[in-house]
């Protein structure tokens, strides 16, 4: 392991592993407090045509065909874990076993007993154990977190939020792992585990309950693909079908520790938005929205004392908002800015714990393996309700998430 620079390495390569790659190649760039060097070694995925595109796009020293070749090579100090959920225990595990530093895409787990084993195995190594949380990273939403923490809204009524993707609303979409699992594992743990765990953060204050839960599975049979997946995207099928095990679209509604009431939906047939992420917080003193599809921007309303000028108005993002100025290499108001840049935060972010930084000269620590843990069980929660007719289920209090006491 490197004393004097970084090594990383980014373990699978689908959509989500390109987006880390890509995320640690430009995480050097971001603002001005010092890293070391940082050198890009490796890139894994099983399917070697991938892991070997992605190698040479985004700039890695070689590809690897396992993981085990990544958690077993002495120049990697930092691995992503971008794989199947039911493979992230396994390979946390190991890496952390050798020295390495880890940062894992959410959901933490697909299962509470291996999210579990996974926050053991942190609390015994000396070496960071993160998750991806990406979403909070987005200046929009942190600054709607903001608007909510001085106390700009007032006392928080009422938290909405939905997270439409239609990667699933064809029926021709060939049957992967994310149509497999049981009941929660479906759109709940794929798009609902960013909702779920954002709500809180805009709203400023735990989840302390769900109730009202329901799951749907619309696309009851998918066929069987005919080459390699990721579980989006059309690839050629054969006429066999299998039965998809998990949700399609779920809904809940959810009580905050601060007195609010969050309502939340998610879906993966919903068609005509691809990737469409919205929050609404409703406050004594007013209201502010975030939709992803204008990302540089906020809509804020406040009650004003004069009637006639009251309504919404358009917050056009810039330098005075989290994470824009020296975050991007054109870092004036209204220029654009999306998804992608939120992996380079937090790849810069992990970078900056790994190097030593101080939190002072650092961005916002990324989320720890608890913290993913308590996510899985706020999702489980909903789970239970739905699975018992939309009964109240509590979520543990977040105390009680972790292990590492």
């Amino acid at each position: 392991m490197s004393t004097t620079d970084i090594g990383v390495a980014v373990i699978g390569a689908g959509m989500a592993g390109k987006a880390h790659a890509a995320a640690y190649r430009s995480a050097t760039t971001l603002y001005r407090a010092a890293l070391p060097p940082v050198r890009l070694v490796a890139i894994a995925d099983a399917y070697a045509p991938v892991a070997v595109d992605t190698a040479a796009r985004f700039g890695y020293d070689r590809h690897e065909t396992s993981w085990q070749a990544i958690v077993e090579a002495d120049d990697i100090d930092v691995v992503s874990i971008v794989v199947a959920n039911a493979l992230h225990r396994e390979i946390a595990e190991a890496a952390l076993a050798t020295g390495k530093h880890v940062l894992c895409e959410k959901p933490l787990s697909d299962t509470i007993a291996d999210a579990e084993a996974m926050v053991r195995a942190a609390a015994r190594s000396s070496r960071l154990a993160r998750v991806g949380l990406t979403f909070r990273r987005s200046p929009g939403i942190a600054f709607v977190r903001k608007l909510v923490q001085d106390g700009t809204l007032g006392r928080v009524f009422h938290v909405n939020g939905g997270y439409l993707t239609d990667y699933g609303c064809d029926p021709q979409t060939p049957i992967s792992w994310r149509y497999k699992g049981p009941a929660g594992s479906g759109a709940l743990a794929d798009v609902g585990s960013h909702l779920s765990y954002l709500v809180e953060f805009v709203g400023a204050a735990d989840i302390t309950g769900v109730r009202g839960g329901h799951l749907s599975t619309v696309i009851a049979q998918r066929p069987k693909p005919l080459g390699a997946i990721s579980g989006r995207g059309k690839v050629e099928v054969s006429d066999e079908q299998d039965t998809v095990e998990n949700d399609d679209v779920a809904v809940f509604s959810a009580d905050l520790a601060s007195g609010a009431t969050a309502t939340m939906q998610v879906s993966r047939v919903a068609a005509g938005h691809p990737n469409t992420l919205t929050l609404e917080v409703y406050g004594e003193r007013g209201a502010a929205r975030f939709d992803f599809r204008n990302p540089g921007q906020v809509e804020l309303f406040l009650h004003e004392a004069d009637s006639a000028t009251s309504g919404w108005r358009t917050i056009v993002l810039g330098p005075s908002h989290p994470y824009w100025q020296g975050g991007l290499p054109m870092d004036a108001p209204g220029v654009g800015i999306g998804q992608n840049e939120g992996f380079v935060f937090q790849a810069r972010a992990m970078l900056e714990e790994v190097a030593g930084l101080s939190e002072a000269e650092s961005l916002p620590r990324n989320a720890s393996f608890a913290d993913g843990l308590r996510n899985l069980r706020l999702l489980e929660a909903a789970s239970q309700s739905a699975l018992a007719g939309g009964i109240a289920v509590p979520v543990p209090d977040p105390a009680a998430a972790s292990l590492t006491a």
